[in-house]
């Protein structure tokens, strides 16, 4: 595993561990026991986690889910720590970095920010543009479902196009901000929004953001 996904996945895994299998996440529904079956069923699983993205597979996907929850919770820490077994798709170093940087850093701030004493991490500038790459490739498939265009700018002035279309909100913030924002943690990141106030109302509240 490389290191911004390694890094992350053992911060996710720490985390989970001490808060216990009951604490609250940013994730509607879900307590830390849920999150963390999430994450092993996407990894170890590839035959349900596709009810990620296909709503045929879906019920099988909360069967699997449920299975995996109703383990002990250290088995489930234990199984994040200790990565994806060596046929997933995931132990493959290139697409582990790619995939799950991202994947980890929002699940980790979906413990920490669920908390009401959380303040912001402190990311190094080259995390910080690690994010951004991602974000960038990523931006339009992600805002798709924003219901105004919407435009994502770095505090340093560069930009990316989200989702074109009128009356245009600009979102600020930092990239790991962001990243939150267009996953649906819209209460929860860091952002300034700009543009027209009625806009900004509809785009803050819609849950059509992220994939």
């Amino acid at each position: 595993m490389s290191t911004f996904a390694k890094r992350e996945r053992l911060l996710l895994a720490d985390l989970l561990e001490a808060e216990g299998p009951e604490a609250p996440t940013l994730c509607e529904g879900w307590q830390t026991r849920d999150l963390a079956a999430h994450v092993v069923v996407r990894e170890r699983r590839p035959d349900a986690a596709g009810g990620l993205l296909l709503k045929q597979l879906a019920s099988r996907l909360d069967k699997v889910m449920e299975e995996f929850a109703a383990k002990p919770y250290e088995e489930l820490i234990q199984l994040i720590r200790t990565g994806p077994p060596r046929f997933s798709p995931f132990n493959l170093k290139q697409l582990d970095e790619l995939s799950n940087t991202v994947e980890f850093y929002v699940h980790t701030e979906d413990v920490r920010r669920a908390r009401p004493d959380w303040a912001p991490r402190e990311l190094d500038p080259v995390f910080q543009d690690a994010l951004w790459s991602r974000l960038e490739r990523s931006a339009r498939l992600m805002g798709r479902g924003a219901p105004t265009g919407l435009v994502l700018r770095r505090p340093d002035g560069q930009t990316a196009v989200a989702h074109r279309g009128a009356p245009v909100v600009t979102v600020t913030g930092e990239p790991s901000e962001l990243l939150l924002f267009l996953y649906g943690r819209q209460n929860a990141a860091e952002v300034e929004l700009d543009g027209d106030k009625d806009a900004i109302a509809r785009l803050h509240d819609t849950k059509q953001l992220g994939i």
